[in-house]
């Protein structure tokens, strides 16, 4: 069986765990850290802004079930590409929107998704989310892995209270 890897940050990343949690040829979902310069980050000091990393979920996925290309379909739909400080109520680089690709054809993919993205003009300003090679992904502490199930109240209340919920309500469900 072949498994690829995806890195996505898209703000928290709680909430970035259960839009891809349940999708067929997902394999495993992990929240994390990536793109800094300290190794095996703690939460706190990732929030401290000190460490260059930024929150990020790593997917392990079948690419004969679902292709790299739906997951960043998937990735756009759950962030705002046109803001590069930050994701909803969440600011600063630790929660930068990036794609972080692990090979050219990744690379590629999410570039010409990217180039589409803009062209729809779903969105009247540029979108601005940064396309990087993948490094050292380091797992987040165990209390933040499938939060969105181990929280279920906390989660629906942040996901509603930052604005990302009614953010893709009015961008990609309208």
């Amino acid at each position: 069986m072949t498994e690829e890897r995806a890195i996505f940050a898209g703000g928290c990343f709680w909430c970035m765990v259960k839009p891809f949690d349940q999708i067929p040829g997902i394999k495993q979902v992990v929240s994390g850290y990536t793109g800094g310069h300290v190794p095996n980050p703690t939460y706190e000091e990732v929030c401290s802004g000190t460490t260059g990393h930024t929150e990020a979920v790593e997917i392990t996925f079948d690419p004969m079930v679902i292709s790299y290309r739906q997951l960043v379909d998937i990735y756009w739909q759950q962030t705002d590409p046109t803001d590069a400080f930050g994701q909803f109520a969440d600011r600063g680089d630790s929660y930068r929107p990036v794609i972080f690709y692990a090979s050219s054809e990744q690379k590629t993919a999410a570039e010409a998704s990217k180039q589409q993205l803009q062209a729809s003009r779903r969105f009247s300003e540029p979108i601005v989310t940064a396309i990087e090679p993948a490094q050292i992904f380091y797992p987040a502490e165990e209390y933040h892995q499938a939060f969105y199930r181990k929280n279920p109240e906390h989660y629906a209340a942040y996901s509603e209270g930052s604005g990302r919920k009614g953010f893709i309500r009015q961008h990609w469900q309208a």
